[in-house]
């Protein structure tokens, strides 16, 4: 099976080590991983912005650049849903407005192949203890796009609970969203940061050391409003807890 890695945006730019994180995990698993250099942008932000003719590019190169590989990783939910949710009604759109089937031809064979990384774990690999130590107290935050979505479910959590060491304790309000949700927290800042002061006093209430989340772009959010209250309660993403062992810890 030849299997890359979709990167994504923010973790290129600011959560390398997730990237990282997943490439060590996979490969403890058996799973020799591609990295594409040529991969950008799946178009998420264009397109919750509006811009959706500015997003078909984006999503031709996606398929262009993973096309020929067996499964396409990501360590983000919001940007697997928006392959899989959001590419396929690209397609449509393009075709509704007579501008022919060529976007939704290429699009349709990336959209089944893409995997948020629990999911490849959990249903491909049909693994749930990965082997990964982590001694630490945890609460999981199960981000909107991973569970309405994707509907991702209880795999996140039974990955979590098969980890040495790592005692799990639920979140409050754990379906609630944490007030990111992109160009949201822009448009609506004060929202946003009221909803992701909610998340981080829940998280703070469970006594957890580690908040953890599939995403880093809500973490992200979480992590800027915990460093500003001063909270003990550090974001970690999953794959990184997954990753962790004796001989190569996570923090």
């Amino acid at each position: 099976m030849r299997v890359a890695l979709f990167l994504t945006c923010v973790n290129d730019t600011l959560y390398p080590d997730t990237g990282r994180a997943v490439v060590r995990l996979l490969g403890r698993l058996g799973v020799d991983v591609d990295f594409p250099l040529a991969q950008t942008c799946c178009g998420q932000a264009h397109y919750n912005t509006g811009y959706r003719h500015a997003t078909e590019p984006l999503a031709r190169h996606y398929a262009e650049v993973f096309g020929e590989y067996d499964a396409i990783v990501t360590p983000s939910g919001s940007c697997a849903a928006m392959v899989r949710e959001l590419y396929p009604r690209l397609g449509e759109r393009a075709r509704a407005e007579g501008r022919g089937e060529e976007l939704a031809g290429l699009v349709a064979p990336v959209v089944p192949k893409t995997y948020e990384l629990t999911e490849f774990l959990v249903d491909v690999l049909g693994v749930t203890d990965v082997g990964a130590v982590y001694p630490h107290k945890v609460t999981y935050h199960p981000t909107c796009h991973g569970l309405r979505s994707l509907g991702l479910g209880d795999r996140p959590r039974r990955l979590l609970e098969a980890v040495r060491g790592l005692e799990l304790v639920e979140l409050p309000g754990a379906d609630e969203c944490c007030g990111f949700g992109g160009t949201f927290a822009v448009k609506n800042a004060g929202v946003s940061a009221a909803m992701g002061a909610d998340k981080v006093r829940n998280a703070e209430s469970t006594g957890a050391e580690v908040l953890c989340a599939a995403d880093n772009s809500c973490l992200m959010h979480l992590g800027g409003t915990m460093s500003r209250a001063g909270s003990v309660v550090r974001p970690v993403h999953i794959a990184e807890i997954l990753a962790s062992t004796e001989e190569e810890p996570a923090r």
